[in-house]
């Protein structure tokens, strides 16, 4: 499980809210000594806890300050009379009958207070789980969207190539790697009608900054430009127009394009 997954998984809102087993807390406490990130996360996913249980807390009534205030003095008093009464057996009933009133609705009053907070605390679970659900879907469906316009985009990408190899008049041209690039590779599309040249290069590296490759015809012996080649061009736009050719070759030439081939440069080469 990686960092991200460890973080949506849900142990950071289960610490926060006391569920956790121990072994769970522990391992959190020791992964957030070590782990920016996740240590980052906690301190969100606590402002966030805080913030609801602001957003959600609930005001008490204006007069429930005098209730209590009354009900400590009521508990005093009785506390006070207690060793003035007659220990008579009715006046004890009447005590213990104070008594138990007293502890009943203390026992309420504590009973109300843990049953709200428990429902409070299951609110806030039970919304950080649709929360958390809620964005794991969005992110599911933005990834299935951009896998399939990454998809959509290939498939048009070959049915254009595929347009082209199987032209009547298109010749192919393999271009391999020289020497000292022997990986690299590339083809050379001919329309031997148009004299169009067209170039798929993508398995080159690709170009540092300030360069670009270019496309020589060697013609009689002699290189003759055939255009410069880049990204956008790939197989799709024609680089230039070549009437007669023996061989291909692709150099590095500095953005732009040279009028002499760096033959240190070259890359591929290949014959008609």
């Amino acid at each position: 499980m990686n960092t991200k997954e460890y973080i949506s998984s849900g142990i950071l809102e289960s610490y926060i809210l006391g569920f956790a087993s121990p072994e769970e807390a522990g391992i959190l406490e020791c992964v957030m000594k070590n782990n920016a990130e996740v240590k980052a996360a906690f301190e969100e996913a606590q402002k966030t806890l805080e913030d609801l249980a602001t957003a959600q807390a609930v005001t008490p009534p204006n007069d429930l300050k005098s209730k209590i205030w009354n009900k400590i003095q009521q508990e005093q008093l009785v506390e006070e009379i207690r060793p003035v009464v007659s220990e008579s057996k009715s006046d004890l009933k009447v005590q213990d009958d104070v008594k138990e009133i007293t502890t009943q609705k203390s026992s309420s009053w504590k009973t109300y207070a843990i049953a709200a907070s428990v429902l409070f605390l299951v609110s806030v679970a039970g919304n950080l789980f649709w929360m958390n659900t809620q964005s794991e879907n969005k992110k599911v469906i933005t990834k299935l969207e951009t896998e399939k316009q990454s998809q959509d985009l290939a498939l048009q990408k070959m049915q254009e190539k595929w347009q082209m190899l199987s032209g009547p008049n298109m010749q192919m041209v393999m271009l391999k790697g020289v020497e000292k690039h022997a990986d690299s590779k590339a083809m050379v599309f001919w329309d031997k009608k148009s004299k169009e040249v067209y170039l798929n290069a993508d398995s080159l590296p690709k170009a540092p900054e300030g360069m670009q490759y270019q496309l020589w015809a060697i013609a009689d012996g002699k290189p003759v430009s055939a255009g410069m080649y880049s990204e956008d061009k790939d197989s799709k736009v024609a680089l230039a127009n070549i009437k007669n050719a023996q061989a291909f070759a692709i150099t590095l030439e500095k953005k732009g394009g040279s009028e002499t081939p760096t033959m240190e440069n070259m890359y591929v080469m290949g014959e008609v």
